[in-house]
């Protein structure tokens, strides 16, 4: 049974203001910090409730939560963010259990495990498998690893926007299982995006084609759910091809940790390197399509 009534989140962009919704909306006591100020201050005021302060601090943001959820950009800045400062945790509650649940690398899992545990507190290393449009139909995926015991204790927090929390293991194995998930998802971005542009460029319209796709045996969930990101030039950005660019360099490092040749990331990993020097960097990973379109326009 878990006695968790206080939630902090440390990290507002995308996915961690998504989650911060459904946590308010059920009920937990959310307290928000973002390294600026205003985003936060922002979600505050278009959630509009009691439920829900924003803290100046990360230090402040910590001192009365039971659990706080680190979603940011890479395992640097969650390390950074949580140990740089020796007062950040100097007032955190003993029972605090801190989750990650970014993508953040094994390396930084260990490093926050170990680090955590000279300070007596609880560590879950939890990375996600969905987006924005998951969280809101409480369908994410949290791949959790550390002690199975506190990890049981943050399910029905997590419950609040996940449709499972799944065990894989110590410390680390969380961002092991998300680096392989997102292995393939990025290798399926790519090859979807190559799939449109061998489509049109045979006349085939891109609409056309992706009606086809969704109703082929490739029709994975991430083929239906990007499909206006693929299609619409205006849609929002998710997941950027700089993003994608941090995760396959995560991949391929395990790789070569683990002694596991990962010939095909490799060259996927090339092809959106070739799309962040072309100018796609800050664009949806679905750009790399348009990308892969205009080839002989672009330079790399």
């Amino acid at each position: 049974m878990s006695n968790i009534k206080s939630v902090a989140v440390l990290g507002i962009g995308k996915m961690g203001s998504a989650m911060t919704k459904e946590l308010v909306a059920a009920g937990y006591q959310v307290t928000i910090w973002n390294r600026n100020h205003s985003v936060a201050e922002q979600l505050a005021m278009e959630i509009n409730s009691s439920n829900l302060s924003v803290s100046l601090t990360s230090k402040t943001a910590l001192e009365n939560a039971d659990l706080a959820i680190c979603v940011f950009t890479n395992g640097v800045v969650t390390q950074s963010v949580l140990l740089d400062d020796p007062n950040v945790l100097e007032d955190a509650k003993s029972n605090l259990i801190i989750v990650d649940m970014g993508t953040s690398g094994v390396e930084s899992a260990h490093a926050l495990s170990k680090a955590l545990a000279s300070k007596k507190l609880s560590f879950i290393d939890a990375p996600v498998s969905g987006s924005v449009a998951t969280i809101a139909a409480h369908q994410l995926l949290v791949m959790a690893s550390g002690d199975e015991s506190t990890i049981d204790q943050a399910r029905p927090v997590f419950s609040a926007f996940a449709k499972k929390t799944a065990f894989i293991g110590q410390a680390g194995a969380g961002q092991a299982m998300k680096l392989a998930v997102n292995l393939i998802v990025h290798s399926l971005n790519a090859a979807v995006s190559e799939a449109l542009a061998l489509a049109t460029a045979n006349g085939i319209e891109a609409s056309a084609a992706y009606d086809v796709l969704e109703e082929s045996v490739v029709a994975a969930p991430f083929v239906k759910y990007k499909r206006a990101a693929f299609l619409d030039t205006s849609a929002p950005v998710a997941m950027r091809i700089d993003t994608v660019g941090k995760d396959l360099g995560l991949i391929l490092g395990l790789g070569k940790e683990s002694g596991v040749d990962l010939r095909a990331a490799s060259g996927i990993a090339e092809l959106y390197q070739q799309a962040a020097s072309a100018g796609y960097e800050a664009q949806d990973m679905a750009s790399l399509f348009r990308f892969i379109q205009n080839l002989d326009e672009n330079v790399i």
